[in-house]
């Protein structure tokens, strides 16, 4: 692999690995200050993915659609969440799984009903159309640079909100003792709700942001959902600090070693066995990342205090 290829992918990495961070934030909040365990939020990237591009086509605006489809991702996981989620806050771990499963096939069947099984297309806002010089011969699409741009952005504003201000700072309780924070007054199921709705967004927003450089399609959200929890897992459930740090990781992990890897076994095997065991051993490299990890910090990088 040239230089040139690995800047490439570098910068997809990245840029994946922000679009993880905005789907784990939400997840490693609400499995953190909550105890509950939500397969169902890789729905949520989805259905703002599908909510975007219905509202970009409507409006015939990609920013319009952005910025409306942001409110609805809200109001739609607040929903989810008074009609579903909090009946399941004091069940155990198993029935959460199941019943959000279930959340998982139903809102796939829906779309499919709304919307139809072919994918749908959102198209490139034209102010982020072409590409940027980042070296000689090389031009990066100027959206993909957006995307990243935003990423970090969205991963600034929320460590100032969680960190620096005082519903952030009743996360953090909540995420160490939620008991405690109850006895002292606080609402922890109003609390609850922000968290639920606020990281439903978040995926939401990541949903929009991936729309025109993927495929909107049923079960988008699945595969996603996967990488997230690893991400939560290595950064530490609960820390916001941690999934960034997981998320930049395993994006770059997961772009790098898929470009990589079936480039290093035509080394030592035939092209076409060398393309075979490469894309294997590239889908499991981020599981053996976690799993060193893990042998080394059991509670992950950066693990809340409790």
């Amino acid at each position: 692999m040239n230089t040139t290829l690995l800047l490439v992918q570098a910068l997809n990495g990245l840029q994946f690995g922000v679009l993880l961070f905005l789907v784990a934030a939400g997840l490693t909040l609400v499995f953190g200050v909550m105890d509950f365990i939500n397969l169902a939020h890789g729905v949520q990237y989805m259905v703002g993915a599908y909510l975007g591009a219905a509202l970009a086509a409507m409006t015939g605006s990609f920013w319009l659609g952005l910025l409306l489809a942001l409110p609805a991702a809200l109001v739609f996981g607040l929903l989810l969440e008074w009609l579903v989620f909090r009946h399941l806050y004091a069940r155990d771990h198993l029935s959460q799984v199941l019943a959000t499963f279930g959340v998982i096939l139903f809102l796939n069947e829906g779309v499919k009903a709304v919307f139809g099984a072919a994918p749908l297309q959102m198209p490139v806002p034209e102010a982020l159309s072409g590409g940027v010089p980042i070296m000689e011969g090389l031009l990066y699409p100027t959206y993909r640079l957006a995307i990243l741009a935003a990423g970090l952005l969205s991963a600034g504003l929320l460590w100032f909100l969680v960190e620096r201000t005082r519903a952030g700072m009743l996360v953090r309780a909540g995420a160490s003792n939620a008991p405690m924070l109850g006895a002292l007054g606080v609402d922890v199921n109003r609390l609850f709700m922000l968290v639920f709705g606020f990281g439903a967004m978040l995926a939401g927003f990541a949903g929009v942001m991936a729309a025109p450089i993927l495929s909107v399609e049923p079960g988008m959200g699945d595969n996603l959902l996967i990488l997230a929890f690893v991400v939560i897992v290595i950064g530490g459930i609960g820390s916001v600090r941690g999934a960034f740090i997981a998320a930049l990781l395993v994006g770059l992990v997961e772009t790098i070693g898929r470009a990589m890897l079936p480039d290093l076994m035509r080394l030592m095997l035939d092209p076409s066995a060398a393309r075979q065991t490469g894309a294997a051993l590239a889908s499991m490299l981020v599981y053996v990342v976690m799993a060193v990890i893990l042998a080394v910090r059991p509670a992950g990088l950066f693990p809340v205090r409790r």
